[in-house]
């Protein structure tokens, strides 16, 4: 069985370790504990991670936030993967910083890069994983918030959220959403 997940970013240096990028931290830090290394494909970067006899495609669109779907739909077809079996992990400005919520469907809640994924599949069903950067900006300064790079005290806990991140993306594939949910959007 294989499942396509989806860490949502920008490409480009200027992104790199900004909170926006947090979907491409994710996947990179299960690529990185699996020594896997990404390929340059079409629409994104890729790699297959193999756990507990399922494969989990990793990729990182290349297609810039605001054109995720197409990166999505391309993926999702040419793998023949189901919408069941798509995990989006995504920035969300609305929960504190390293809060995980998993839904298993969902409005885009302004996000351009969820938008785009639901315009481009015609649904919003499909699970996504919100990794909270917090909301500690001023008014009209949203934009430079979310593609600002991580504060020295988030920076310290960073690799522990992404651990468990990592581990929720992988409890997706082996249990499904609903039990991921029950335990990890309380942690």
């Amino acid at each position: 069985m294989k499942f396509l997940i989806v860490g949502l970013g920008n490409i480009g240096s200027q992104y790199e370790g900004t909170r926006h990028n947090i979907g491409f931290s994710a996947v990179e830090k299960l690529a990185a504990d699996a020594q896997l290394a990404y390929n340059t494909g079409r629409y994104a970067s890729s790699c297959e991670l193999k756990h507990k006899g399922k494969t989990f495609l990793l990729i990182k669109p290349s297609t810039y936030m605001n054109l995720s779907g197409n990166a999505v739909r391309y993926w999702m077809q040419h793998e023949k993967i189901p919408l069941e079996q798509i995990l989006v992990v995504t920035d969300d400005l609305a929960l504190p910083f390293g809060k995980l919520r998993m839904r298993a469907s969902g409005s885009d809640g302004g996000h351009n890069g969820l938008s785009s994924i639901n315009q481009v599949l015609g649904t919003k069903d499909y699970a996504r994983l919100r990794f909270g950067i917090g909301n500690e900006f001023s008014k009209g300064q949203q934009v430079d918030y979310v593609l600002s790079r991580w504060s020295d005290e988030e920076m310290k806990l960073l690799n522990d959220r992404l651990e468990l991140a990592a581990k929720a993306v992988l409890s997706f594939g082996l249990v499904g959403a609903s039990r991921t949910m029950t335990e990890f959007n309380s942690k």
